[in-house]
């Protein structure tokens, strides 16, 4: 049995080096940038007015100027201005040649047919956005490792880019094991429960950017555990596993990943809950074998699993660590670190009633996991713990 601490570096430790893909723009979102992109062409391409108004040149600003023309944005044709003269332009549009100024509508008037300019705060190149203002041709637009947020995205289109490089996301399979399980929404015979663990990590897995989600459901066989196995080890960066992975007589996830030819790192964590929790691997593939219980495995997604995905997309960790005075006196025997659902605001952390590992109702409304220490024995109130805040 390792310690917590332990498991978690072994984890990491054997999270294999993703190989960058390149994807279509629009399927990229989410994802983390695998090689400098650089700007083939200047934004603007040319200059621009980013006013409704008039283009016109500074240095006729106090005189009266013949309209002219008209320029809107996505005009191809090029118009002319002479001195004396002013061009009606819209948002977007290019700039004349001649002008270098654009006066807001709003701070004119026409008179005797004439264009009267009322700005006292015009500058020369006002409202004028120069050609390259936002990325010159040739240099760097988005480095290697940026986070494709929305507006990463909209930037990248903005600039002509069609396809990026970027570090995929792993492909996962949820097995499923347990002849009592029964899907929701059927009715449930004798000894049956209703199976949640595969919904709670599937929205999970949606919520950390994993869209290749397979989930299988198998009865509680030595032989059909591992012929799932090697089905979901041929098609999958990361295998998860729930339930039968303690020591009991229909407990076969262990056995059967061993037949699979499956690598174990460890068995068992000095952890509550989730002291059963198994990882092996076999070439790329990481291998988790999840307690059934529904609280537990959440508890080792977010300390073992979900790590294990960012650590294999190069992205930073959703869940985030703090330091928290817990809010009430907590009993805790020595020798397991144990997890707490909780709640955290204002620098305390609250645990939860329905702390054991098959109630889920506590697990629903907390929105971080309180960190009680391995070698730590009771805790008082007032006393500080690390807090893992939950991704929301």
């Amino acid at each position: 049995m390792v310690s917590v601490e332990e498991a978690k570096k072994i984890v990491v430790d054997n999270v294999p080096a993703s190989k960058a893909i390149l994807l279509p723009l629009k399927e990229a979102a989410g994802l983390v940038v695998a090689q400098d992109v650089y700007a083939a062409i200047d934004i603007p391409v040319f200059e621009q007015s980013s006013m409704d108004g008039y283009a016109i040149r500074f240095q006729d600003k106090k005189i009266s100027l013949k309209v002219t023309g008209e320029m809107a944005a996505g005009t191809p044709k090029q118009l002319q201005l002479q001195a004396g003269e002013a061009i009606r332009i819209f948002t977007g549009a290019p700039l004349p040649q001649g002008a270098d100024t654009v006066v807001m509508q709003e701070k004119v008037k026409m008179q005797n047919g004439q264009l009267v300019i009322e700005d006292a705060t015009l500058k020369h190149g006002s409202h004028v956005r120069n050609k390259g203002a936002e990325i010159k041709t040739g240099s760097l637009a988005m480095p290697q490792g940026c986070y494709l947020s929305p507006a990463a995205i909209g930037f990248l289109a903005g600039i002509g880019i069609v396809n990026v490089m970027v570090y995929p996301m792993p492909s996962v399979t949820i097995i499923l094991t347990g002849s009592e399980l029964q899907t929701p929404g059927n009715q449930l015979l004798a000894g049956q429960v209703y199976e949640s663990n595969s919904y709670s990590l599937t929205a999970a897995l949606q919520q950390a950017g994993i869209k290749n989600i397979l989930i299988y459901q198998v009865d509680d066989a030595l032989t059909f555990v591992k012929n799932q196995v090697d089905v979901a080890l041929a098609n999958s960066d990361i295998i998860l596993l729930t339930g039968g992975v303690s020591v009991g007589d229909y407990d076969f996830v262990v056995e059967a990943t061993r037949l699979c030819g499956v690598r174990q790192h460890f068995h068992k964590v000095k952890q509550k809950p989730g002291k059963p929790l198994y990882f092996g691997t076999k070439n790329n593939t990481l291998v988790f074998g999840l307690p059934g219980n529904p609280s537990s495995v959440l508890s080792c997604f977010y300390n073992y699993v979900l790590p294990a995905i960012e650590l294999s997309a190069h992205k930073k960790s959703s869940v985030q660590k703090v330091q928290g005075k817990l809010a009430k006196d907590y009993p805790k025997p020595k020798g397991l670190t144990q997890f707490l659902k909780g709640v955290y605001g204002n620098g305390a952390a609250m645990p939860l009633s329905a702390q054991e590992s098959f109630q889920l109702s506590s697990f629903a409304q907390a929105d971080c996991l309180i960190c009680l220490e391995e070698a730590h024995g009771d805790y008082l109130a007032g006393e500080l713990v690390q807090v893992l805040l939950l991704p929301r």
